[in-house]
C-alpha cells in the first residue's frame, strides 16, 4: 500500500534493468522469514551477485525487516536498508524493526469490522439511502446509522465518505 524508496537512483535503475528482484537473496529472506537481520548474517545463495552489484553502488552494509500478520491472507510489510560506512548496530536494527511495524499497523485494515458494518458501507457506496438500506436489511434507520458510525470509528475516518474510501482501498467493500 505504500512504497518509500530512498536508495540511490543509479542503484534503483541498475537493479530494475537487471531484473534482480526475483533473484535478490535479501528479498528471498524477507519472504521466508520474519523479524530483522543484517545482510551479512543471512544465509545467501547469490548466483547473480546482486549484493556485489549493491556494493559497487556504495550499498555495502545492509539490514532487512520483515513483518507478517498471522492467519490466512496475512499482510506482509518489509524494509531493506543500506549504508556504506558500517554495519547497523543492534539498537539501529530494533529501531528499523519498530519503524516497519508501525507503518505496517498504520496501513493494515482494521480486523474488527463486522459483516453488518461492511454491508452498510457497501450499500451506501452503491448509492442506497438510509431508508432503503434499513428496509433491505430488515433493521431500523437508527441501526444503520449506528453501523455506519461504528465502521467510521473503526476505520479512523472523520467522515462517512472517508470511511467508504478507506474500506474500498483496503478491499473490504
Amino acid at each position: 500500500m505504500e512504497e518509500v524508496n530512498e536508495l540511490p537512483r543509479a542503484w534503483v535503475d541498475h537493479y530494475t534493468r537487471s531484473g534482480f528482484m526475483l533473484s535478490d537473496p535479501v528479498i528471498r529472506w524477507i519472504y521466508s522469514d520474519r523479524g530483522f537481520s543484517r545482510w551479512s548474517e543471512m544465509p545467501m545463495d547469490d548466483p547473480r551477485e546482486v549484493l556485489r552489484a549493491a556494493r559497487d553502488h556504495g550499498l555495502v552494509f545492509g539490514a532487512a525487516v520483515s513483518v507478517l500478520d498471522d492467519g490466512p491472507g496475512g499482510q506482509r510489510s518489509f524494509g531493506t536498508f543500506a549504508r556504506s560506512d558500517r554495519e547497523f548496530t543492534e539498537g539501529e536494527m530494533e529501531l528499523l524493526h519498530a519503524f516497519v511495524c508501525a507503518r505496517h499497523e498504520a496501513l493494515c485494515p482494521p480486523r474488527n469490522l463486522t459483516a453488518a458494518e461492511l454491508e452498510a458501507l457497501r450499500l451506501i457506496k452503491e448509492g442506497q439511502r438510509l431508508k432503503q438500506i434499513a428496509y433491505l436489511l430488515g433493521v431500523t434507520e437508527g441501526a444503520v446509522k449506528q453501523r455506519l458510525k461504528n465502521a467510521r470509528i473503526k476505520l479512523e475516518a472523520k467522515t462517512g465518505a472517508e470511511a467508504i474510501s478507506r474500506a474500498s482501498s483496503f478491499g473490504l467493500i
